[in-house]
């Protein structure tokens, strides 16, 4: 049997050659990590993984720069519609934080999530308002566009999430079941109407009476989260916050 400090040493003999190979850079700004670094980002982008704010609407989180308590879409009344009580991010939607989701989502980089989900759950203890929930449930792919990338962003993130704070992960219960396509370039209602009905819960029975935890990787103007909300209280979930690792603006 080798001694443990020999086995150290070909473990981060390994790193190093590897390193060399294909030498690991900030996801941020580009820059040479060192060989041995355990966070993808260099110290001033990671430094630059700001929450949002410093005022936020108190129901989508979206930044307010002229102040107030909400945007124009959850002022007054509008709040009660949504299914979807309270939106959180762990981010801003920066050029710090932009380099690490375009790389899960679109560069097959799923080795970045454990430490995405590990800044969201060291930020969810800083959100008072997120506290309570019973089960985390991750905004599902639909099943070809999972297969195509490989893995579910979300639930990578839930996952790494989870084992960080001990909260329960349901990864069945929610499904989408239409192709919604990209949203990228659509505006807030291409996007709700391009959402309406494209998930279902195919076990009521996991979510009737809980607060669920909706997870995804970026909120723009969440009707992705609303419409996995309405969903969710369909089939008679007690209450479904949601949050994310970013949040643009």
């Amino acid at each position: 049997m080798l001694p443990s400090n020999f086995k150290l040493f070909l473990s981060h003999a390994g790193k190093y050659a590897l390193h060399i190979i294909f030498p690991r850079v900030c996801f941020g700004c580009g820059r040479d990590l060192k060989w041995d670094a355990e966070v993808p980002l260099c110290p001033m982008c990671e430094n630059g993984l700001t929450l949002p704010g410093p005022l936020i609407c108190q129901r989508c989180g979206v930044v307010l720069k002229s102040g107030g308590a909400h945007c124009f879409h959850c002022r007054g009344s509008k709040a009660r519609e949504y299914k979807c009580k309270l939106i959180r991010s762990a981010c801003s939607f920066n050029e710090f934080s932009r380099g690490l989701v375009h790389a899960l989502k679109y560069q097959s980089a799923g080795y970045v999530a454990p430490y995405m989900g590990s800044v969201m759950a060291q930020r969810f203890g800083m959100l008072p308002e997120l506290a309570g929930v019973n089960v985390v449930i991750p905004v599902p792919l639909f099943g070809r566009r999972q297969k195509k990338r490989g893995y579910n962003q979300s639930e990578l993130l839930a996952r790494a999430f989870c084992q960080k704070t001990g909260i329960a992960l349901d990864v069945k219960s929610l499904v989408r079941v239409r192709d919604t396509g990209s949203q990228t370039k659509l505006g807030r209602t291409a996007r709700v109407t391009n959402m309406s009905g494209a998930f279902e819960v195919k076990n009521p029975a996991a979510v009737t009476g809980k607060t669920i935890l909706l997870i995804d990787d970026v909120a723009t103007t969440g009707s992705t989260l609303e419409a996995c909300a309405q969903a969710l209280r369909l089939a008679g979930a007690k209450r479904v916050v949601a949050f994310t690792f970013a949040r643009e603006n």
